[in-house]
């Protein structure tokens, strides 16, 4: 009875602890921020990573922090793109941006969209690809951010 009480105590606790993570503002003008984050990857040659999810959402949460944590993700992250957060929320749904992203919601979330330094969609990638277990396959996410960097969409076939 002890073990079971103290698992659903330490489950309750990890539920209060991602909710209460605020990793998307839901009152960001996620347009504006996209249109800033365009002019410095124009500026600096990289790409714009878009990421769009909810705090409410485990995976996006998890998605946040395996980019913050992973050495050579981060790497490749810092390097190449500007990364815009993007909130989905019954608070903010950010329809208006997510039309002019093409809507990937459709994908479920989190979702990634990567644009070129002119704002372009150059592609969307479902993140549900990119996962292994209860986690994400390194291989996958550093193969999926190398494959749309700047320099690999430039690249020339010898």
């Amino acid at each position: 009875m002890r073990k079971t009480l103290l698992f659903v105590v330490i489950q309750l606790l990890a539920i209060g602890l991602i909710a209460q993570t605020q990793i998307y503002n839901p009152n960001a003008d996620a347009k504006s921020e996209i249109e800033n984050a365009v002019k410095q990857a124009k500026k600096e040659n990289k790409h714009v990573l878009v990421q769009v999810g909810g705090n409410w959402c485990p995976w996006c949460v998890k998605l946040h922090n395996y980019f913050q944590t992973e050495a050579t993700v981060k790497e490749v992250l810092t390097s190449n793109y500007i990364v815009v957060k993007v909130n989905y929320s019954k608070e903010n749904k950010n329809l208006d941006a997510l039309k002019v992203l093409e809507n990937p919601q459709r994908f479920g979330f989190p979702v990634l969209v990567v644009l070129n330094s002119n704002g372009q969609r150059i592609h969307t990638q479902d993140s549900g690809l990119l996962e292994s277990g209860d986690g994400y396959d390194p291989k996958k996410v550093i193969g999926f951010l190398k494959n749309w960097t700047p320099g690999a969409l430039t690249q020339t076939s010898k």
